[in-house]
């Protein structure tokens, strides 16, 4: 019998940690437990965290701060439950989640799995265009996993499970400042294990609620794809230049079009694919045409990523972590 650990580490985010642990009280299978990690913030969410004490099967710990990935092992290390679930404190989960993930392992039991994210119907129209481009098969949402996904499907840490015999065999996540849940599911899969999506088993994501922390977000996304390289060589595929190339393609066009106007209309069309998958997916014009720019953020803040890890870390051989000098969470 499945026994669910939920792991969720946390940095100074006290408010979306009372509308994560609000989601799981209402869970209609309540067979987990809950360990909140404090990895090192100045605004703590114990006193949010002791209010869910007699609503859940909850523990708190405090520690040093070292980043998420590392904050999810000291939880683990602490866990009772057989199968251990992340969430990252920025998502809220609907009710039924727990229920279709024991129903999907116990038809198909896999030692690990994976489930996509949405924008809950609350979230801002700037945040339901992030979630767009962050999902779009017209992005590098194509490339997360899922049915559309254009490479094999890895696990990610906001919405990610693993057994026990997981996490004692692989040692869990590794001191990736990011890419750290990818590098997880490649050593899960090397190790022998299996994994699956269940796709019915999503959760409603915030991400970040502006543009300039997105593109500080998918930059470094885009850095940790190098980085994975350099760890798993066999995991980087064409797939991975989409971002760098739309980049480079989108400045030969802007200088190009100055010459030869036409070109603009290659640029004109793929704004307009964005704003008509936006506007049928959420039937408002304001979010379908805040996905565009969302989906030019996205695109260059991890092509442009990309594309400075390479220099860095392939031809000038810096260390992993030279892209990586400030705090993981500023």
């Amino acid at each position: 019998m499945l026994y669910f650990s939920v792991i969720i580490p946390v940095f100074n985010r006290p408010d979306e940690v009372f509308e994560l642990l609000e989601s799981l009280t209402l869970q209609t299978n309540k067979n987990f437990e809950v360990l909140i990690v404090e990895d090192g913030s100045e605004i703590t969410c114990e006193n949010i965290v002791n209010q869910f004490s007699e609503k859940l099967n909850i523990q708190y710990f405090s520690k040093v701060n070292e980043g998420p990935g590392l904050s999810r092992n000291y939880g683990a290390l602490r866990a009772k439950g057989n199968y251990f679930v992340f969430f990252d404190s920025d998502c809220i989960i609907p009710p039924n989640y727990f229920q279709i993930v024991t129903d999907a392992l116990s038809v198909n039991y896999t030692n690990s799995y994976g489930g996509p994210d949405m924008a809950h119907p609350s979230f801002s129209d700037i945040q339901k265009a992030i979630s767009f481009s962050m999902t779009s098969f017209f992005t590098t949402g194509g490339i997360r996993g899922g049915k559309k996904s254009l490479e094999k499907f890895h696990p990610r840490s906001f919405n990610m499970g693993f057994s026990k015999e997981v996490f004692e065999k692989t040692g869990g996540y590794s001191k990736m400042r990011f890419g750290e849940d990818i590098d997880l599911s490649l050593r899960i899969l090397e190790a022998g294990f299996t994994a699956q999506l269940i796709q019915q088993a999503a959760v409603y994501h915030k991400r970040r609620v502006d543009f300039r922390k997105f593109f500080k977000q998918v930059h470094n996304s885009g850095i940790a794809r190098i980085n994975l390289y350099k760890r798993h060589p066999k995991s980087l595929k064409m797939v991975h230049f989409l971002p760098t190339a739309f980049v480079c393609g989108t400045i030969f066009l802007l200088f190009a079009g100055i010459f030869f106007p036409f070109l603009f209309g290659f640029l004109v069309f793929y704004f307009l694919l964005l704003w008509c998958e936006a506007f049928f997916q959420y039937k408002n014009f304001k979010i379908a045409f805040l996905a565009i720019p969302a989906s030019i953020v996205q695109l260059f803040g991890y092509g442009s990523g990309f594309l400075i890890s390479f220099w860095k870390r392939i031809v000038l051989h810096k260390s992993e972590f030279h892209a990586f000098s400030t705090n993981f969470y500023k």
